[in-house]
């Protein structure tokens, strides 16, 4: 087994990082790693679903798709993930529990009742402070979980307080937990960075066969590759959920706006508002300007800016005016 040390906390390296080693590794590996503020969906999710899209974009946290299923996570620098690639026989790849039972181990021998409950959760005393998630390829499993060490909490249900009812499509949707750190059941003060050498050094300690590793110079590069034509792009993060419509009203001049948009592919097909129960003549000049963009703000805020309509508005009320369509 390799164990690859990570130093990395851009969640576009990272997500990478974990697709070039479980499809061009052929070692068992492990990894633990950190993220700046940034939420991850899972593969089959919703994005702007997912998380408080105007929050999110006014605190600067990354969005980043993985690979594998489940549900949106939030990481920062409080969150410690691992990562797990194993090969094996194809129908026996998918195993929650061998890959969270180091995590496990560590736990209980620091005197912290962790238990493994549900499908693929770890909790302390009914509270989760671990989400995981499997992506199978070829003969290789990618295991990866979160532990949230010290996190902080009101910015998890910040960015993840989510309005249901604006969308309606078939992704998969997150199943929201209470979350705990772990830093709060340690009999002591504990560093994160030493709590993630504890973790390092049992899985070393448990597989003989492991090895240190560092990324080298190649490595970088074909990751840095799959960063800027995958895990950077918005068709990636955005424009590969599921399809789906989007309904949202604001109080317009003390008129109720009503907003609905078809989106495929990530891309707008129909725009249609509502006044009083009736389409909205004046802003049919919409409909023109968006169908055939992308469902993102700063495209839209654009055309906003730019049209006959607006052009007179301040930036803040084209801002308020650009929320009603997300």
């Amino acid at each position: 087994m390799l164990c690859i040390n990570r130093n990395e906390t851009d969640p576009w390296f990272n997500l990478a990082a974990e697709e070039y080693v479980l499809r061009s590794f052929t070692d068992d590996c492990f990894m633990l790693w950190r993220n700046e503020p940034s939420i991850i969906v899972g593969k089959h999710q919703n994005t702007l679903a997912e998380i408080n899209h105007n929050f999110v974009r006014e605190h600067g946290i990354r969005v980043v798709r993985r690979i594998s299923g489940g549900g949106a996570v939030y990481h920062d620098q409080g969150n410690i993930n691992f990562s797990f690639v194993a090969n094996g026989e194809k129908d026996k790849l998918v195993d929650f529990r061998r890959f969270t039972k180091p995590i496990l181990e560590v736990l209980v021998n620091l005197g912290v009742d962790a238990r493994f409950e549900g499908h693929n959760d770890l909790k302390i005393n009914g509270m989760k402070f671990s989400g995981n998630a499997e992506h199978v390829y070829k003969n290789r499993v990618l295991h990866h979980g979160t532990l949230l060490f010290d996190s902080d909490l009101e910015m998890i249900n910040q960015a993840l307080t989510i309005d249901s009812e604006k969308f309606s499509d078939k992704a998969v949707k997150s199943i929201r937990s209470k979350v705990k750190n772990i830093s709060y059941h340690l009999p002591g003060q504990m560093e994160i960075t030493d709590f993630m050498d504890i973790v390092l050094n049992h899985v070393l300690k448990s597989h003989p066969d492991a090895t240190l590793y560092s990324f080298d110079e190649l490595d970088y590069e074909r990751i840095e590759e799959l960063v800027r034509t995958k895990y950077s792009t918005w068709e990636w993060n955005y424009g590969s959920s599921p399809n789906y419509t989007f309904r949202k009203s604001i109080n317009l001049s003390g008129e109720a706006l009503h907003v609905e948009i078809r989106v495929r592919q990530g891309i707008i097909e129909n725009v249609d508002i509502h006044i009083n129960e009736l389409i909205i003549g004046d802003f049919k000049w919409i409909i023109s300007n968006l169908v055939g963009l992308p469902h993102d703000y700063e495209k839209l805020f654009k055309v906003f800016r730019k049209t006959d309509q607006l052009k007179n508005w301040h930036d803040r009320s084209v801002d308020e005016f650009t929320k009603a369509f997300f």
